[in-house]
């Protein structure tokens, strides 16, 4: 696919963008381990944070981008010609934007890195700046400014290096800022100008402060800067301003030393270095780092490690070689070489997602931090491909965070297994979040093998909030800590399996009066927050009713390939397996909601900490049960038609119990949610899906901006959520929505709508790459608005499917109880000229080089598979379904130090 903005350079997937500055709202994220997380945007705007309590540079909102005057500036003063900044931020650059005589730039980023070179004809300089987060141990971004004549003439240059220090916490932008800033101790020295406030103004309380903000900089040599504006006002002057400050544009001395201790202003790292003559050819360059430390910055060891051309040369080659050894843990290969690299960004994403959680960027401008309990799991799906080594101890941390009523923590730590009560005292329940964790669960073992790992016993989380948050137990304190106790006092512990069923076990109990599981706080869709009291999501009882399909047959493999018999649970549970003791009919709600009631009522203000023994077949049975019944209770009443004669199912019910989906005055009204876990977890039958499909054509899927979430509503749903209080067309209120666009190509490719599902998966990639339109860098957005614009960009769980999506569906590549299945569903125009595809994988800790070939170009459906070798020796390969099935043994006997080939023949 040809781009009319960006393009690929190389097979690494660098792109390069000519102009830059003339598209609004772009940035990008540089990051590392070490916890330093960055923004950059073309004219080198951005923000610079290593959590919400303390910004380098002040917090923005995507709007700052081209309001604020803040930026990581590097000035050059030229007698004749004035000020003119490298970024593009003087005052004079910006008035000549849409004029022939602005700059030429062209922008360039890889993993993780970004570059913009600038030039000026009538001046004849070139500047080329590079920013970077090394992969050290230090919160450090650097950035190397390199200056080139490209004139006839020689230049006389004075350089100004000029980063706002900010120094604080988000929470000061609005809140006492000029306080704040009385707080600040400004400190130059031989490299550089530190800033280090008195005290901390946050939500922690009035603490004494030892985090220190820096600005150091130097020739490419080393050679220090020879003076500083370290305050704000003397730098821009009276009546300046960081786009035209007095000090850049009247050449002025600086008049601050190394050695200064100044008080209570605001800061800038404004370093003036000496002037430099530059003949026709000639450069320079200049090196700045921009550093959060826990104290006082180490200025030598600063210096040594990273103030010179050489080391910064070193450190991105470093930078470089980490980011693609990680990105190449997995790679796909098939026709389209241009969509090849493209999800190389996409892969990079759940990375992202991890190290930043859901803030820090532009448009991720709410939070403080950490990730949400829906987070948690989904990001799990792509770093069990990603970083397959750390999840399961990721996921064994995550099950602390669920409570004894089937709900959770609603605050996630930054680190893992770190929950917290509620930080505002106000209760919310999502009503989906009991369902993700299974999901996650299952394609561990699925991956890994380790049945194991449901028996091993975890804790749960306790706070003030009981039954689902709809009561607060007072007897509870702080003091007791956030682990739920058993009545002698002790922390009460239950197997990971126990968690599970609870989390699923609870809603099927907690259902309205039309008997789908209650909306609560709200499902997936955040929006859809204003029915707590009626409201239904027939979208996750179709979740929830394949979750326990699922949990049936997970247990009845325990059972079979481990030997248990039996499994214990802690004994308030029984009443929940009614089918083992007291069974009740399940068409009854209110015996459903007394039942739940009265689990609810033995377990506040704890449990008895005793546990109950039962046979694995007899809950095998309770759980099929419960399944079958939400499957055809939702096939029967959910399954609605319209009058121009089409079907689907019908996804909510609102605050005043009436049904949300279908003919209306206003218009037909569908979600796209409420179709697509029908599908994903068979209860949709195959005619029905194929019915569906029709239906999202005709109601939902719009050329422009693709699959809607919704339609047209036409009026604010105050019994619903305020989702529909955003204009249409916009996040989730009828936007596409990546999300669950790419969850809708999932399920279809699950039930085999390979076709369909495809034509999904090609226009979230055509909308997010049509440049013109969605005006962003390559990835997927969490979604596009009514303009095709792409929004929200890097941090969006969709990522995690849509890899998922490609390897385990379109690729077919997926592990089935520790084993590899291998079960294509490439289309023939998804293979190259030679009739081949391929990804590269990992499983069974061996990466694996799995080729297809197709050499007779068959379609999907006209081909089977015929046989797996390696190299010239066959698998062990027992053909399941449509696929086959490679022993996890044969794969363990390879070696772990070689990529292993596997080629798989495709025929009829």
């Amino acid at each position: 696919m040809k781009h009319q903005g960006w393009r690929f350079e190389g097979k690494d997937g660098a792109f390069i963008l000519e102009q830059p500055e003339l598209t609004s709202y772009l940035y990008f994220p540089l990051v590392n381990e070490a916890g330093m997380m960055s923004a950059v945007a073309p004219n080198l705007h951005g923000e610079i944070t290593t959590g919400h309590n303390t910004f380098l540079m002040e917090p923005i909102s995507a709007e700052d981008l081209h309001n604020s005057k803040a930026a990581r500036n590097f000035w050059v003063y030229s007698e004749g010609f004035g000020p003119w900044s490298v970024g593009g931020n003087s005052a004079k650059q910006q008035a000549d934007v849409f004029s022939e005589d602005k700059d030429h730039t062209e922008l360039k980023a890889g993993f993780l890195w970004h570059s913009v070179t600038r030039k000026n004809t009538k001046l004849g300089l070139k500047a080329e700046t590079v920013n970077f987060i090394p992969v050290t141990d230090d919160k450090v971004e650097l950035m190397k400014i390199r200056l080139t004549n490209t004139g006839k003439g020689t230049l006389r240059l004075t350089p100004t290096a000029a980063i706002p220090l900010y120094g604080r916490s988000a929470d000061d932008l609005r809140d006492h800022r000029h306080v704040t800033s009385l707080l600040h101790r400004i400190y130059t020295s031989s490299h550089g100008i530190e800033v280090q406030p008195a005290l901390s103004f946050d939500e922690r309380g009035h603490r004494v402060n030892k985090m220190t903000y820096g600005v150091l900089g130097a020739e490419a040599d080393g050679t220090a800067p020879i003076g500083y504006f370290p305050i704000v006002e003397d730098f821009i002057g009276e009546g300046g301003a960081l786009d035209w400050p007095q000090s850049v544009v009247s050449n002025l001395s600086p008049e601050v030393a190394s050695g200064a201790v100044l008080e209570g202003y605001e800061a800038v790292g404004a370093l003036r270095f000496a002037d430099v003559e530059l003949r026709p050819g000639q450069t320079v360059s200049y090196v700045i780092a921009m550093m959060v430390a826990d104290e006082r910055i180490h200025q030598e060891q600063v210096v040594a490690r990273y103030l010179t051309e050489q080391r910064f040369e070193e450190l991105l080659e470093q930078n470089r070689s980490y980011w693609r050894q990680k990105l190449d843990v997995v790679s796909f290969h098939s026709g389209d070489t241009e969509q090849d690299l493209w999800m190389k960004w996409v892969t990079l994403q759940p990375v992202l997602r991890r190290l930043y959680g859901n803030s820090f960027l532009p448009y991720h401008d709410y939070g403080r931090g950490g990730r949400g309990w829906r987070d948690l799991w989904q990001d799990c799906l792509a770093l069990m491909v990603m970083e397959p080594e750390e999840v399961g101890f990721l996921l064994y941390n995550n099950y602390a965070g669920v409570r004894i009523d089937g709900s959770n923590a609603t605050i996630i730590g930054s680190k893992p297994g770190e929950f917290i009560a509620d930080r505002n005292n106000i209760p919310r329940v999502w009503m989906d979040h009991g369902a993700w964790p299974l999901l996650t669960t299952l394609l561990y073992i699925h991956q890994s093998g380790d049945i194991g790992f449901l028996l091993q016993p975890q804790t749960y989380f306790r706070d003030v909030f009981v039954k689902r948050s709809r009561e607060r137990d007072d007897s509870w304190s702080p003091e007791q800590g956030n682990k739920l106790l058993a009545a002698n006092g002790e922390v009460y512990e239950g197997t990971i399996l126990e968690h599970i069923l609870l989390q699923n076990v609870v809603p099927f109990f907690n259902v309205g009066e039309h008997g789908n599981i209650k909306l609560e706080g709200a499902d997936w869709n955040d929006g859809l927050d204003l029915a707590p009291v009626k409201g239904e999501s027939v979208a996750f009882t179709a979740f929830y009713a394949s979750n326990l399909a699922e949990l049936a047959k997970l247990l009845t493999h325990l059972q079979q390939s481990a030997g248990i018999g039996e499994i214990e649970v802690a004994e308030e549970m029984a009443i929940l397996l009614d089918s083992l003791s007291e069974s009740l009919s399940y068409d009854s709600i209110q015996a459903k909601q007394e039942r739940l009631n009265s689990y609810y009522d033995s377990v506040t203000p704890s449990v008895s900490g005793r546990k109950l023994k039962l046979q694995v077949a007899k809950v095998v049975q309770d759980l099929e049960r419960k399944a079958d019944w939400m499957v055809k209770h939702l096939r029967t009443q959910e399954w609605i038609r319209s009058e121009a004669g089409l079907e689907w199912f019908n996804g909510y019910y609102n605050n005043d119990g009436e049904r949300v989906e279908g003919d209306h005055p206003q218009g037909v009204r569908i979600t796209l949610t409420g179709q697509v876990f029908p599908i994903m977890g068979q209860v949709a039958t195959e005619e029905q899906v194929g019915r569906i499909t029709e239906a999202v054509d005709r109601y939902l899927k719009d050329e422009r901006i693709g699959y809607r979430l919704n339609s047209r509503f036409g009026e604010i749903q105050q019994n619903l959520g305020r989702a529909f209080g955003f204009a249409f067309g916009h996040k989730e209120n009828g936007a596409m929505f990546s999300h669950m666009t790419v969850m809708y190509a999932n399920a279809l490719y699950k039930r085999g709508f390979v076709k369909a599902g495809k034509e999904v998966l090609d226009s979230v990639y055509r909308l997010s790459t049509d440049f013109p339109n969605s005006r962003m860098y390559p990835g997927v957005p969490e979604y596009i608005n009514e303009r095709g614009r792409g929004m929200y960009t890097y941090l969006t769980g969709s990522a995690s499917w849509l890899l998922l999506t490609l390897l385990t569906e379109v690729y077919g590549v997926r592990g089935y109880y520790g084993d590899l299945c291998i079960e294509p569903k490439l289309t023939k125009e998804q293979f190259d000229a030679n009739g081949e595809a391929s990804v590269v994988t990992s499983f069974a800790d061996r990466k694996l080089h799995i080729v297809f070939h197709n050499p007779e170009g068959k379609d999907y459906g006209d081909y089977k598979l015929k046989g797996a070798a390696l190299g010239n020796k066959p698998l062990s390969c027992k053909m399941q379904g449509q696929g086959c099935v490679i022993p996890r043994r044969e794969l363990a006997a390879l070696s772990d130090k070689a990529v292993h080939r596997i080629e798989i023949t495709l025929g009829v």
